[in-house]
């Protein structure tokens, strides 16, 4: 396979997709995340790159599915991969990469880690109703994270693969980009980064389908937390992985969030991978997920 040019590539904007315990009051504000979406774009335009921050997805305690916007351009515009673009290099095919620097998750060794985010993909690209591929890259030794970069807590100006398991970061990460208090809810975040038009600025529709055109996606998580493999709590590895690559795979939340007056537990109608908050260990797809999975790529690479 050709090597991919991981740099100095046109991208634009970045949209966020956060997966959050339930349990806990999330710190997380409106005002907080787009002044961090306006930082980012000033450094941005400071470097000449086509890159700007359109809109986050988060989740607070009693708020599902919320979504901030930086400006109103992307407010309509759903977004998903070309087939064939040529600025993936003309494939059809799905890269994807889990770095080893910071690869580890609290309480559970970079073996069993591994293992559960190739479990997660496998999971994905298993659904029988569509052959994307999902094809693993190696990492080659890199602290990847473009937004790790830009809020100067490591990573790379660039991406390598299409989708990016960015590591298990300090929940100063979070608290950086979410504002202070942040990392106490936020267990993992997806960004999708799209393309734009080198002259207009305007998100890009090559194929003219109404949705934006992904460049990559990276993913990071919370090492705040304590960790486990097929545990509710400490939270599951393998589970947190799976929900945040169906963002990686350009799915949203599913399902409903309510509070049994009893007792005080949540509940979410329908349950799911893709529901918006963890409620303990799933590393199966239901038929939810699956539905909604085929509704995105059911006839891909002739979307």
């Amino acid at each position: 396979m050709k090597q991919k040019k991981w740099y100095g590539l046109v991208f634009a904007a970045v949209m966020m997709a956060a997966l959050i315990v339930p349990q806990v009051v999330s710190a997380v504000t409106e005002e907080d995340v787009a002044a961090m979406m306006g930082s980012m774009n000033d450094r941005l335009a400071l470097m000449g790159e086509n890159v700007r921050v359109v809109v986050t997805d988060f989740l607070t305690y009693e708020e599902a599915g919320q979504r901030v916007y930086f400006n109103d351009r992307a407010k309509q515009m759903d977004s998903h991969w070309v087939p064939g673009d040529p600025r993936r290099w003309g494939t059809n095919d799905i890269y994807w990469l889990s770095e080893s620097v910071e690869g580890t998750a609290n309480g559970v060794t970079f073996q069993q880690t591994q293992a559960a985010v190739a479990n997660a993909m496998a999971t994905w690209n298993n659904v029988n109703c569509a052959v994307i591929p999902l094809v693993q890259l190696p990492d080659y030794g890199i602290d990847w994270g473009y937004v790790q970069w830009l809020v100067d807590m490591g990573g790379v100006p660039g991406w390598y693969a299409d989708i990016t398991q960015a590591g298990w970061l300090p929940g100063a990460f979070f608290d950086t980009i979410f504002g202070p208090g942040a990392s106490n809810s936020i267990l993992g975040v997806t960004f999708t980064f799209i393309w734009v038009d080198n002259i207009t600025g305007e998100p890009s529709d090559i194929d003219n389908n109404g949705k934006a055109d992904v460049a990559f996606r990276e993913i990071y998580y919370n090492n705040q937390f304590p960790w486990g493999i097929g545990t509710d709590y400490p939270i599951d590895v393998e589970s947190i992985v799976l929900h945040e690559n169906g963002h990686g795979v350009s799915l949203g939340h599913f399902g409903k969030l309510f509070r049994t007056l009893g007792n005080g537990k949540l509940h979410w109608a329908p349950l799911a991978v893709m529901n918006a908050g963890y409620v303990g260990a799933q590393q199966e797809l239901t038929a939810t997920d699956h539905a909604g999975f085929c509704s995105v790529w059911g006839s891909w690479p002739n979307n």
